[in-house]
């Protein structure tokens, strides 16, 4: 039966495909796709632990001390039961051997249909079994824990159904992800695999998820509540990116006339590379500076391929993620800078120091729940200044990579005299230890986000330190408007165009431009093309986004008069409802 499901509309487009669900428990495990030859390999990974935790319980009902309760015998032989129960067994081999999951995904994955068939059971004594399973399964993957490494994914296996006849006689079916949330890791994981789109039950327009969902270029919807319990594995799910609206099981008619809207958009995005070699020139002669945000090396050549004119914006946390709290050495990370250095091919890559915490944690399982607000807390030059030696190793590696093209050193999250001061210590120390030991380095350009409402309104300061600033007004927005932009229950209060931070980026723009010093914005503000112009009017000439967006703020720069736009610019900032003037 059709039924629809609302969200938050965060990567723009149509998506259609079958669902493949991540587990919403509490498992914290790898998902990645493996290569057809390696299934007899990971089955026998995946029972090898198996069996291991058998031999577990059964040591465990062995060495029983006589006086023990007789319910924990009775707890042992069902957790026994369970481990050698077919429906499991079969059910993981299912989703290794057929869908190509690796084994800690196929285990989940398996979870979840079984802990389905638990709730829909009538007698309570077996609804509570449920939990057992899952404390079984948690023993199986904590014997996989560490074992398996991610491999390249292979293209999407072919599953043909009737329904494939509508989306073309000779396509591959594409699958979409459906999950509760997704860590920025597990997004970039994602982003090497086959994914045509993704639905999360929660998650801002800002939050990193979605961050990197436009950064891969597919429809996505988060904040859709209860989609991972709604939908099914292998569901037929259509994503409207623009609208923010999940379509189960459509009925033919839908499946059509989104299949064309599909098609539509492919077609406007063929139009928009047409503009690729076109200077970003307004109509009165303005040049702007279009550049890429990336999350790694390998995301070079889209930026390229997007005509930007550089990179605004390398984020360098996510080569710290998802390694269980192994952090990158020098050389690594060196390695890194350098493979995005030669990729932009002498254009400048600008390499922000590592930004974690929040909704950017290492590694979910070393994440402190101490911190009642994370936001507040430990996190970007915060984190990076109480570790001294390891922010040292990081500024290492970007001198060193400067010396092979055009770097700029950005650093997050600067509110205070004492941190700018501090920071500009450690870089030159980290040239006096490069010098030390003889190893090259190059001149990097330094600059500092304003991305707290204290920064903004000490700009001054700011530019009395550094080359170069850069508006992060995800970040600005969040904290001058106290919105935690993760959250889905406080989106609709996440307002870009709210008159106060209106006011903080048309001051900054304005203090860098009287003292001529360049400004970027590389916030999500620069990727959307409904803020093109009015950012264009408060005089910003630098706009780091996703590659994805940059040719749709092309084509809105080459419509654009800055002279015009200005004055209406000074309007809508001094508007008490900025939005209403936006439309004219």
């Amino acid at each position: 039966m059709t039924f629809a499901l609302h969200g938050l509309a965060v990567a723009r487009g149509i998506a259609i495909g079958r669902a493949v669900l991540v587990a919403s428990s509490r498992l914290d495990v790898a998902h990645y796709f493996i290569e057809a030859g390696q299934v007899g390999e990971e089955i026998a990974r995946v029972r090898a632990s198996r069996n291991a935790v058998i031999e577990e319980v059964r040591r465990l009902r062995a060495d029983m001390p006589r006086d023990a309760p007789p319910e924990l015998d009775a707890l042992l032989d069902v957790h026994l039961m369970l481990l050698q129960d077919e429906t499991l067994v079969s059910g993981v081999k299912h989703w290794i051997a057929d869908r190509l999951y690796n084994g800690e995904w196929a285990l989940t994955a398996q979870l979840e249909v079984i802990s389905r068939q638990f709730d829909e059971m009538e007698d309570p004594y077996l609804r509570e079994r449920k939990a057992d399973l899952e404390q079984v399964v948690e023993r199986i993957l904590r014997h996989m824990r560490g074992v398996a490494s991610p491999v390249a994914p292979p293209t999407a296996p072919r599953r043909r159904t009737q329904q494939d006849l509508l989306l073309g006689d000779t396509v591959d079916v594409p699958v979409v992800l459906i999950a509760h949330d997704l860590s920025p890791a597990d997004m970039l994981q994602f982003k090497k695999s086959v994914f045509a789109g993704f639905v999360t039950d929660v998650g801002g327009k800002t939050s990193h998820t979605a961050i990197v969902a436009r950064s891969m270029d597919i429809p996505a919807v988060v904040g859709a509540r209860s989609a991972s319990h709604l939908v099914q594995q292998d569901d037929w799910v259509i994503i409207d990116g623009d609208a923010g609206v999940v379509i189960v099981d459509p009925s033919p008619i839908i499946l059509a006339e989104y299949g064309f809207k599909q098609r539509q958009g492919a077609l406007e995005r063929e139009r928009l590379a047409r503009l690729r070699h076109t200077p970003a020139v307004t109509l009165d002669g303005q040049k702007i500076e279009l550049l890429a945000n990336i999350e790694g090396p390998d995301d070079a050549p889209a930026a390229l391929k997007a005509g930007a004119a550089g990179v605004g914006l390398f984020r360098s946390e996510f080569l710290f993620m998802g390694r269980q709290g192994r952090l990158p050495d020098e050389d690594e990370q060196y390695d890194a800078y350098c493979r995005a250095v030669a990729g932009m091919q002498g254009l400048p890559v600008t390499i922000r120091t590592v930004d974690v915490g929040a909704d950017k944690p290492l590694d979910r399982s070393l994440r402190d729940d101490a911190h009642l607000n994370p936001a507040l807390g430990l996190r970007a030059i915060r984190w990076s200044l109480a570790d001294p030696a390891m922010f040292r190793t990081q500024l290492r590696a970007i001198l060193r990579a400067a010396a092979h093209g055009p770097v700029h050193l950005l650093v997050p999250m600067l509110a205070h005299g004492g941190e700018i001061r501090q920071t500009l210590a450690l870089i030159d120390q980290a040239r006096g230890e490069l010098d030390a030991r003889g190893v090259a380095h190059g001149p990097v350009q330094v600059g500092a986000m304003i991305e707290i409402p204290a920064a903004a309104l000490a700009v001054g300061m700011f530019l009395r330190y550094f080359d170069f600033l850069s508006i992060g007004t995800n970040d600005l927005i969040q904290y001058t408007l106290a919105i935690d932009r993760a959250d889905e229950s406080v989106a609709h209060l996440y307002d870009p165009l709210h008159p106060a931070v209106l006011r903080l980026v048309a001051d900054t723009i304005a203090a860098c431009n009287a003292q001529g010093k360049p400004v970027s914005v590389c916030g999500e503000m620069a990727g959307d093309t409904a803020m093109t112009r009015l950012l264009l009017g408060l005089g910003l000439r630098s706009f780091s986004m996703h590659p994805s967006q940059i040719l749709a703020v092309k084509q809105e720069v080459l419509r654009a008069d800055t002279q015009r736009l200005a004055t209406w610019a000074q309007a809508v900032l001094q508007a008490e409802d900025p939005a209403a003037l936006m439309a004219q």
